[in-house]
C-alpha cells in the first residue's frame, strides 16, 4: 500500500488521471492532477506527482517531467506506481536498461502486477534479454494460464533461445486446448499450425514436419505454403519422386517462379544437358506460353542447341516488343560463348531488318513491323554499353530515337550509357528529357532525381521530387518524414562530393535516425502479433531487426559519415577557413591567386545569401508546423534535437562520432572487408595499435590481396617500426602477428612483390605505387610511372579506376606532380572521350573554383567541373 493513501474523492480523481492518460487526453489528466495536488493534505502525494510528470513528458516537457517523477518517487519509495512511472519515463528516453531496473523494483513491491510484468517483458524482448523474457513470460503464464498470449509468449521465448523441444511441447499443449473442428478452417489456428511447423523445420525435424503438415493440411488456409513445405521436406528426406510430383504441381500453379524449376531439377537429378532440357520441354508442352521455360534453359545450354533456343527466344521477344529483355538476359554476359552467339544473332537481325524487314533474308512469311527494328536497336545499345563500347551504343540508341522520338525507354537507356561513360551531366540531361515525356510517372521522376544528385544538382533534384511530395512543405523535409532513404543516401554522397560536409552528415544522421525509429517500432508488434497470431511474421520481424543495420542504406550512410569524420579529423573546419588542398594553388602566380580568391569570395557570398533565404523559408515552415501542433490538443512526445550542418561539421571529436557509425558495422557486416579497413583508418588516427592489428587481421582473412588493405598493412608496419616507446608485451604481440602476414620480408620487399604479382590491375598498381612513394619519396618518378600505366592488358582499365589514379596524382599521394597529372589526364581523355573527369584543362581565366571536396578541388585546375 502507498504510504499516503488517498480518500475516496481523491482516489476517484486519481483513477480518472489514469484513464485520461491511457486515452491520451493529457490536458485533462493534468487538470485532475492539479485538483488533487491543490489540496494541502495531498500536495506531496507521490503517485499523483509521478503521474503528472509522466503526462508532462508526453507533452514534450521532459525536464519538468523528470523533476515531478523523481519528487514523487522520493515521497513514496514503496509505491509500485511511482517505480512503474519512472520506468515508463526511462523507456521514453530509450534508457531501456534503467527502465528494466525500475520495473524490477516495482515488482518487488507488487509481484503479481500484470501490467508491470507485461511492460517488463516488452522491454526484455526489445533488448533481446531472452533469458529474462522467458522468466517473465513464465510468471505471466502462472498468473493467467487461460490467456492465449501467455502460452504463445512463453513458447516464443524458448524458440528464440533455440530450445526447440520445449517450444514444441508448449505449442502442442496449447494447440490441444483449441476447439477447432477438423474440417473447419480458422485463420488464427492455421497460423499456429504453420508456426509449429516452422519450429520443427528449424529443429531439423524433417520427418516430423512432413507428417505434421500432411495431418493438418485441411485446416491450413495457406495451401501454397503447405505444398512448398511438402516439397522442401521431401527433398530433404531424399524422397525425390514424391518431391518431383509436388514441384510439378507447383509449376502448373505458377509457371514463372524460377525456384520451382531449380527444385524440380534437384528432385529429378538429370545427368546430361539433354536430360535437363527434356525437363523443360516436358513442362513446356503443358504451358507453351510460359516465358521461364524458354529463358532458364539458356543458362546451361551450349553449342548449336544454345544458338537455336536463343534465336527463338530473341525473335519472339523482339517481335512483340519486350523492353526488359536485356535485363532478363543480363546474367548470360558472364559466359563469353553466350555473348558471342547473342552478338552474332542480333547484329544479323539488325542488318536484315534494315534491308528486307525480316530477321534473316531467307525467312518466309510476312515482314516484321517497324517496331521490331526499334527494339533490336534498343537491345543493341544496351549490349554494346555492357561491352564497354559507348560510341557504338550511342549510335544505335540515337538511331532508335530518330525513328521513335516519343519512347521514354530510349532516353532512359541513353542516360544510362552516358552514366556508364562517366558523363553524369549528360546522363542527368537525358534522364530529364525522358521524364518530360511522362511527368506523371513516379519511377522515371525518381530516376531523374537520382541522376541529378549524382551530377551534383541537388537543388534541381529536390525540385524534381517536389512534384510528388506534400504541398506546403519542402521536398527535403517531406522525404525525410517518409523515410525515403534512397534519396537521402544519394543526397549525402552528392553533398560530400560538393564539399558540403555538414549537409552530408545531416543526411547520414537522418538515415541513422530512421533505423532507430524502425527498431523502436517493434514495440507496436510485441503484443499485436501474439494477439492476432501472426507468429511467423513476428519471429521473422525479430530476426530482421537483429540484423537491421546490415542493410545497404545504413552501410552507405555509415561509410559516408566515417569518411567525412576522418577528413574533418585530418583537416578540421573553422568559421574563417575552408579546407583547400594547398597543391591547388601552389603553382599559381600572385595575379592568378588574387583572381581565384576574388571569385571564391563572390561564390561564398552568393552561397551565404542562398543559405539565409533557405533558413528563412525553413523558419516559416517550422512556425506553420508548430501552429498545427498547437492546434492539436493532445500533442505527443517532445521535439527531436535539430540536426544543424554547421554544428555537425565542427564536432569536437570526429573520431568518436565515426566510431558510433562503425560499431553496428563491426557487429553485423563483419564479412565485408571495407568495414575492417574503415575501422583501421579510425584506430590508426587514434593510435590504438592492438585494434589496428585486429582490423588488418580480419581484413586479411577476407581478402589478402585487397589494394586498400595493402596500403593499411604498409602504413601499420611502418608506424610500428617507427614507434620506439611501445609497451614490451604489445610490441611482442604486434611483431608476432605481423610476421604471419609478412613472413620474413620487410615492408619494402613486401610492396615490391605485391606490385609484381598484381601487375595486371590498375587499382593494385596504384596502391603499390602510393606505398612506394610513402616509403621512399625519392622514387616519385618511378612510382608515378607505375600508377599511370594504361596498357590494354590491364583488366580494370575503366573510367572509375582511372579517375582514382588522377585523384591520387592531385591529392599529393605522390607529392607535387601537376605536369604528370595533366599528361595522364590527356591520355585518359583519348581513351574515354565522354568522361568529364578527363575533359581538357580549363583556360587561365576560369581557374577559379567553388569549394568542394578535396579531390575535386585539385582536379578543377585541370578539368571542367564534373
Amino acid at each position: 500500500m502507498p504510504s499516503n493513501p488517498l480518500p475516496a474523492k481523491e482516489s476517484n480523481l486519481f483513477k480518472r488521471i489514469l484513464k485520461c492518460y491511457e486515452q491520451k487526453q493529457y490536458k485533462n489528466s493534468l487538470k485532475f492532477c492539479k485538483m488533487i495536488l491543490s489540496n494541502p493534505k495531498f500536495s506531496e502525494h507521490g503517485e499523483t506527482l509521478a503521474m503528472k510528470g509522466l503526462t508532462l513528458n508526453c507533452l514534450g516537457k521532459k525536464e519538468e517531467a523528470y523533476e515531478y517523477v523523481r519528487k514523487g518517487l522520493r515521497n513514496d519509495l514503496k509505491s509500485h506506481v511511482c517505480w512503474h512511472v519512472y520506468g515508463l519515463l526511462q523507456r521514453s528516453d530509450k534508457k531501456y536498461d534503467e527502465a528494466i531496473k525500475c520495473y524490477r523494483n516495482a515488482l518487488k513491491l507488487d509481484k503479481e502486477n500484470l501490467q508491470i510484468l507485461r511492460d517488463l517483458s516488452l522491454l526484455q524482448i526489445q533488448m533481446r534479454d531472452l533469458e529474462g523474457y522467458r522468466e517473465t513470460r513464465y510468471q505471466l503464464l502462472q498468473l493467467r494460464p487461460t490467456q492465449r498470449a501467455s502460452w504463445i509468449g512463453y513458447a516464443i521465448a524458448y524458440h528464440l533461445l533455440k530450445d526447440y523441444d520445449m517450444a514444441l511441447r508448449l505449442l502442442e499443449e496449447f494447440r490441444k486446448t483449441q476447439q477447432v473442428p477438423p474440417n473447419k478452417m480458422d485463420y488464427e489456428y492455421s497460423e499456429l499450425l504453420l508456426y509449429q511447423n516452422e519450429v520443427m523445420r528449424e529443429a531439423q525435424l524433417f520427418q516430423e514436419s512432413l507428417e505434421h503438415i500432411e495431418t493438418y493440411e485441411k485446416q491450413i488456409c495457406d495451401q501454397l505454403t503447405v505444398e512448398e513445405i511438402k516439397g522442401e521436406m521431401l527433398l530433404k528426406l531424399g524422397k525425390l519422386e514424391e518431391a518431383a510430383a509436388v514441384y510439378r504441381f507447383l509449376i502448373d500453379r505458377n509457371t514463372e517462379k524460377w525456384s520451382y524449376y531449380a527444385a524440380l531439377e534437384k528432385a529429378l537429378q538429370p545427368c546430361t544437358m539433354e536430360k535437363r532440357l527434356q525437363i523443360y520441354e516436358e513442362v513446356g508442352s503443358r504451358h507453351p506460353k510460359a516465358l521461364s521455360l524458354k529463358r532458364l534453359p539458356l543458362n546451361f545450354l551450349t553449342g548449336e542447341t544454345l544458338r537455336d533456343k536463343l534465336d527463338r527466344f530473341l525473335r519472339t521477344n523482339f517481335s512483340k516488343g519486350c523492353p526488359p529483355l536485356f535485363t532478363t538476359l543480363k546474367s548470360l554476359y558472364k559466359n563469353p560463348e553466350k555473348v558471342s552467339v547473342m552478338h552474332e544473332l542480333i547484329l544479323g537481325y539488325e542488318a536484315s531488318l534494315r534491308t528486307c524487314g525480316l530477321f534473316t533474308p531467307n525467312d518466309g512469311g510476312e515482314k516484321e513491323p517497324p517496331t521490331t527494328l526499334l527494339w533490336v536497336q534498343y537491345f543493341l545499345a544496351q549490349h554494346f554499353d555492357k561491352l564497354d563500347k559507348k560510341d557504338v551504343a550511342l549510335e544505335y540508341i540515337d538511331s532508335a530515337i530518330e525513328s521513335t522520338p516519343t519512347l521514354i525507354e530510349l532516353y532512359y537507356v541513353k542516360a544510362k550509357i552516358y552514366k556508364h561513360a562517366g558523363n553524369l551531366q549528360q546522363a542527368a540531361r537525358w534522364m530529364e528529357e525522358a521524364q518530360s515525356l511522362d511527368t506523371a510517372d513516379r519511377f522515371i521522376n525518381s530516376k531523374c532525381a537520382k541522376y541529378m544528385l549524382r551530377a551534383g544538382m541537388v537543388k534541381e533534384a529536390e525540385e524534381m521530387c517536389s512534384k510528388f511530395t506534400r504541398e506546403g512543405t519542402s521536398a527535403m523535409e517531406n522525404l525525410n518524414e517518409m523515410q525515403c532513404m534512397w534519396f537521402q543516401s544519394e543526397c549525402a554522397d552528392a553533398y560530400r562530393k560538393l564539399g558540403k560536409f555538414g549537409d552530408s552528415l545531416k543526411k547520414c544522421h537522418e538515415i541513422e535516425r530512421h533505423f532507430v525509429e524502425i527498431t523502436d517500432d517493434q514495440f507496436d508488434f510485441h503484443t499485436y502479433c501474439m494477439r492476432k497470431m501472426t507468429l511467423r511474421a513476428y519471429v521473422a520481424l525479430l530476426k530482421l531487426e537483429d540484423v537491421l543495420r546490415k542493410h545497404s542504406f545504413y552501410f552507405r550512410a555509415a561509410r559516408c559519415a566515417i569518411e567525412i569524420y576522418l577528413k574533418l579529423h585530418d583537416s578540421p573546419l573553422t568559421s574563417e577557413t575552408y579546407p583547400v588542398l594547398w597543391a591547388c594553388t601552389e603553382n599559381l602566380s600572385a595575379k592568378e591567386l588574387k583572381k581565384v580568391l576574388s571569385k571564391r569570395r563572390r561564390a561564398q557570398k552568393k552561397a551565404k545569401l542562398e543559405e539565409e533565404r533557405r533558413h528563412a523559408e525553413k523558419e516559416r515552415q517550422q512556425k506553420n508546423q508548430k501552429k498545427r501542433r498547437d492546434e492539436d490538443e493532445e500533442e505527443v512526445g517532445g521535439p527531436k534535437e535539430e540536426l544543424l550542418p554547421e554544428k555537425l561539421e565542427k564536432v569536437e571529436n570526429p573520431l568518436e562520432e565515426a566510431i558510433k557509425f562503425l560499431t553496428p558495422l563491426k557487429n553485423l557486416v563483419s564479412d565485408c572487408i571495407d568495414t575492417h579497413l574503415l575501422a583501421f583508418e579510425i584506430y590508426f588516427r587514434k593510435g590504438k595499435f592492438l585494434l589496428m592489428l585486429q582490423s588488418v587481421k580480419r581484413a586479411f582473412a577476407l581478402q589478402a590481396d585487397h589494394p586498400w588493405l595493402h596500403e593499411c598493412l604498409i602504413r601499420f608496419s611502418k608506424v610500428v617500426s617507427d614507434h620506439s616507446n611501445l609497451n614490451e608485451v604489445v610490441c611482442k604481440v604486434l611483431c608476432l602477428e605481423m610476421r604471419k602476414i609478412f613472413g620474413s620480408k620487410n615492408y619494402e620487399t613486401f610492396n615490391n612483390d605485391f606490385l609484381k604479382n598484381k601487375s595486371n590491375s590498375i587499382e593494385h598498381l596504384l596502391s603499390g605505387a602510393k606505398m612506394m612513394y610513402f616509403l621512399d619519396n625519392s622514387r616519385q618518378e618511378k612510382a608515378i610511372a607505375i600508377a599511370t600505366q594504361l596498357d590494354e592488358r590491364l583488366e580494370d582499365r575503366n573510367v572509375e579506376t582511372c579517375t582514382k589514379v588522377l585523384e591520387a596524382l592531385l591529392d599529393r599521394s605522390f607529392g607535387s606532380c601537376i605536369p604528370q597529372a595533366e599528361g595522364y589526364r590527356k591520355a585518359c581523355h583519348r581513351l574515354f572521350p565522354l568522361a568529364t573527369a578527363f575533359t581538357p584543362a580549363v583556360s587561365e581565366d576560369d581557374k577559379a573554383f567553388a569549394p568542394r571536396n578535396h579531390n575535386s578541388i585539385g582536379r578543377d585546375l585541370l578539368t571542367n567541373e564534373m
